[in-house]
């Protein structure tokens, strides 16, 4: 990956630097550019045409910040994650599960089953899955949806810190440092383990302490799987967990199978490419230049210097500002921000797991905090009306006690 290195700017252009990195992060930080309806891709694209079209980012360097592996691995697990939805994979299973239970046994199942799903598979998806069904299960036993919407939303958050395909920053942070998907799994495993239990804790203290109890109801019909579709994303979906716990580079893993399963007669190209989300490569895309430009100007040098002297080092610092910089501008350009700063630190290893730890199980303070818990809101909707206190009251304790654990884990494995 391209090396933080200042390069002579005239003022003019180190002026157009400053102006195009802050007027991009605010956008990543409200979502949308006051006044105008700029969001967080477009203001990428716009930030990443203005740092090439101001000579900061050369034409003729600008591939170089781009961080290709990144790209490919994000892309291909949309794909591969696209075409399980698209044959009705998480749809069965989840109904399967969820649509036989006894009441007093739904939270928990959500919420280890939302955090299951997303440690191996892109949480966004997992959670678009989740909230039709939950909202018809809790329906049909008259219960109320709000705790359980919140499950799903802080479980994929919780168990996404797992792996490195379980959400966009981790799929950053294993293409800078190197990190192997076993060694990855291995270490922040027991933190997503550890996370999804105590969220079920703070769920239950929360809503579930004078609930009364709901009286069971037929299961749910299951809708039809046609196995004959499923067979082959099932074996390749497989192939490739495998391939990543045995060294293979994810990105060429993750290719390998989404090439795989292009090879198709039966499933419509067109369709598989209606599950990818377009809008977050783009911004992939111009974020890479937008943080180059910046470090090409001096910029991401000059903050991080401001930062050097709290003691980063140290875990729990390092964790706090993680934390906080992650729901000031989002946890994807925090974590692009500080990708610079680890490789100095004495254990280098266990600075980029607490900054995927941090970032990840941060996103659960607020509902900007992360994307799936937009995307929960917004799904339940009209239905569901959840707001920030609702969210907050819930996510405040969540996050505070999983980043603890979290912390706990790594001092003593590091």
């Amino acid at each position: 990956m391209h090396a933080i290195r200042a390069i002579p700017l005239p003022n003019v252009n180190l002026i157009a630097a400053y102006a195009i990195f802050i007027a991009s992060y605010i956008v990543f930080a409200l979502g949308k550019f006051p006044g105008l309806k700029i969001d967080r891709p477009g203001a990428a694209i716009i930030g990443a045409v203005a740092m090439v079209a101001f000579r900061i980012v050369p034409p003729s360097q600008a591939l170089q910040f781009i961080d290709f592996s990144t790209l490919v691995l994000l892309f291909s697990m949309m794909l591969i994650v696209g075409n399980l939805h698209l044959v009705g994979f998480f749809e069965w299973n989840v109904k399967l599960v969820l649509g036989r239970l006894n009441p007093k046994y739904l939270l928990p199942v959500v919420v280890l089953a939302s955090g299951f799903f997303s440690a191996f598979f892109v949480n966004d998806i997992v959670c678009l899955v989740m909230v039709p069904f939950v909202l018809a299960i809790t329906r049909r036993m008259k219960l109320a949806p709000t705790p359980y919407l919140l499950a799903v939303a802080t479980g994929s958050n919780v168990g996404s810190v797992a792996t490195i395909t379980g959400n966009p920053q981790n799929m950053l942070i294993g293409s800078f440092s190197g990190i192997r998907y076993r060694d990855f799994l291995l270490h922040l495993g027991p933190v997503a383990a550890g996370g999804i239990l105590l969220d079920w804790g703070v769920l239950h203290w929360l809503f579930m302490r004078k609930e009364p109890a709901a009286a069971p109801s037929a299961p749910l019909e299951l809708p039809h799987l046609d196995l004959t579709r499923l067979t082959k994303p099932a074996v390749v979906v497989g192939a490739v967990i495998i391939g990543f716990l045995f060294g293979v580079p994810p990105a060429m893993m993750a290719a390998l199978g989404a090439a795989a399963l292009l090879i198709t007669r039966t499933t419509d190209p067109h369709k598989l490419y209606e599950q990818v989300d377009w809008g977050l490569l783009v911004f992939f895309v111009g974020l890479f230049l937008i943080v180059g430009g910046a470090e090409n100007a001096g910029i991401v040098s000059r903050l991080l210097a401001l930062v050097r002297n709290w003691n980063l080092q140290r875990m729990d610092v390092f964790t706090v500002v993680v934390a906080l910089l992650g729901n000031i501008v989002s946890n994807v350009p925090a974590v692009m921000l500080l990708k610079s700063l680890v490789p100095g630190f004495a254990d280098p290893h266990t600075a980029w797991l607490v900054l995927a730890m941090a970032s990840t199980l941060a996103g659960n303070l607020t509902i900007t905090g992360s994307v799936a818990n937009i995307i929960v809101i917004e799904s339940a909707k009209p239905d569901v009306q959840i707001g920030f206190w609702d969210y907050f009251r819930l996510g405040l304790p969540v996050t505070i006690l999983t980043l603890l654990w979290g912390l706990l884990w790594l001092a003593l494995v590091r």
